[in-house]
């Protein structure tokens, strides 16, 4: 990571924000021998609509046929099932049920099922309600009917958008933190970037801003779409909560969003969220007393056991929604720019397929790639539920004692973990950076036991950035 001022270049790449998007985009360009900056407003890589969402890994079923969406999301999907089990970012293919409440819905699900064949994904299967209470035996009573989709699943949105990053800064990206861009303007055939870190020069230009990406596509003169933050507030309950659900119980969708969900984490707790409620600051992050008492009421009516739980943690995500219900990927050669906006709850998944979509994109204006070199040698830090666990591993820790020291009881995160994630190649550079790279901190004390530990590590790493 660069410290000091931002390299000035010229670069073959500037890419504006590092997000799960950003990361994918310098990741795939850098392997093929481009040399690429991220500029990034923030103090950490995925710390924005990257790190706050349902961290459900999507099939693309359910997306509006014949859009950039539903084709990137179901190129994604294969793509990242196949990155996941290499770098070991944690996925679960729980497969999802979507439940009908009412006589209404219960007729939108055939609609459903045809919108998912229509987009190549033919696995949806309907379910008699014996079957559905015989699978999910905790549901509240009165659903009409489900459809199933097996591909469904879970995703740790953290570790992949760290692997990304953590790839394309090994092989040569250069990563610039809290380097808010504030103009762009045309400079020997490219562009001159001015960063809150000073200038950055380079022949092309990706948007990746996500909330910010409209910003940026208007200072290279765009004004296609506009990018309304929609509020989502969710609610973590506590690992006890979990045998209550088996799959990932889905809403039937309406034209504004997928609706209120229930479903497991990788990390072993339950999700119940998001809100849909459309704001002007794209800064407020703030939960509510009625988002969060609508969601309880929702809940309760899907599993009736929730009401009973512990709650770990409440939390919003803003998506980037625009007044399109499309990506907003546009490229223009004549600038040697690339926009990468409106990248909604679907961006992690579709995160490879959007990079492949950019990659084809700067082509077509005129760069030129290398053939890819072999796959870098990486392999992310297991922070899922569905691995072995550091401080679970007897050969780890006989050669470091310290992967068997526990330091955060409430997920078991060892002093071993917290060690690597300080001297690993993108550390972080606060409490919230550590505790998306180890869960420290994540638990049911919300840091209370661990919080003294972990903010000593922390100072005694700190340098400047």
């Amino acid at each position: 990571m660069r410290v000091g001022p931002a390299p000035q270049g010229p670069f073959d790449v500037a890419i504006v924000g590092a997000g799960a998007v950003g990361c994918a985009v310098a990741r795939d360009l850098t392997l093929r021998g481009v040399s690429c900056v991220v500029l990034e407003a923030g103090s950490d890589i995925g710390a924005g609509t990257s790190k706050a969402n349902t961290a459900i890994h999507h099939t693309g079923f359910d997306a509006k046929p014949g859009t950039l969406e539903a084709r990137l999301v179901a190129r994604g999907y294969e793509l990242l099932d196949t990155y996941a089990a290499r770098v070991g970012i944690p996925v679960a293919k729980l497969g999802a049920l979507m439940v009908a409440w009412t006589p209404e819905q219960r007729d939108a699900l055939a609609g459903i099922q045809g919108t998912a064949a229509e987009n190549g994904y033919e696995e949806t299967r309907a379910l008699d309600l014996e079957e559905l209470y015989g699978r999910e035996p905790k549901l509240g009573p009165g659903a009409e009917g489900a459809i199933e989709i097996p591909g469904e699943g879970i995703v740790c949105p953290f570790t992949t958008t760290l692997a990304f990053a953590t790839e394309a800064v090994g092989d040569g990206c250069e990563l610039v933190l809290n380097a808010a861009v504030s103009g762009v303007r045309a400079s020997g055939g490219g562009h001159e970037v001015s960063t809150a870190r000073g200038p950055v020069r380079a022949a092309y230009l990706v948007n990746a801003a996500g909330l910010r990406s409209d910003e940026v596509d208007a200072m290279l003169g765009h004004s296609v779409f506009r990018v309304k933050p929609r509020r989502g507030e969710l609610i973590v309950f506590d690992k006890l909560a979990r045998g209550l659900v088996n799959h990932v119980l889905l809403p039937v969708p309406t034209e504004k969003t997928k609706g209120v969900l229930v479903s497991p984490t990788v990390y072993g707790n339950l999700l119940l969220g998001p809100t849909a409620d459309d704001i002007e600051d794209k800064t407020d992050r703030s939960t509510t007393a009625n988002g969060l008492a609508s969601l309880m009421e929702a809940g309760g009516r899907i599993i009736p056991g929730l009401g009973n739980q512990e709650v770990t943690a409440t939390y919003v995500g803003l998506r980037a929604a625009t007044e399109h219900r499309d990506y907003q990927l546009r490229a223009h050669p004549e600038q040697r720019y690339v926009c990468a906006g409106g990248i909604r709850s679907t961006g992690i998944t579709g995160s490879l397929g959007i990079a492949e979509w950019v990659r084809q994109a700067i082509v077509d204006a005129g760069l030129e790639l290398s053939d890819p070199g072999p796959e870098p040698l990486l392999r992310m830090p297991n922070i899922g539920e569905f691995g072995t666990r550091p401080y679970q591993d007897d050969e780890l820790i006989g050669r470091d004692p310290d992967y068997g020291r526990i330091v955060c009881f409430c997920e078991r995160v060892t002093r071993g973990e917290i060690d690597a994630a300080l001297g690993s190649r993108i550390p972080p550079a606060d409490a919230d950076g550590l505790r998306r790279r180890t869960r420290a901190l994540m638990g049911r004390c919300q840091g209370f036991f661990c919080g003294a530990e972990i903010a000593a590590a922390l100072e005694g790493n700190d340098g400047d950035r």
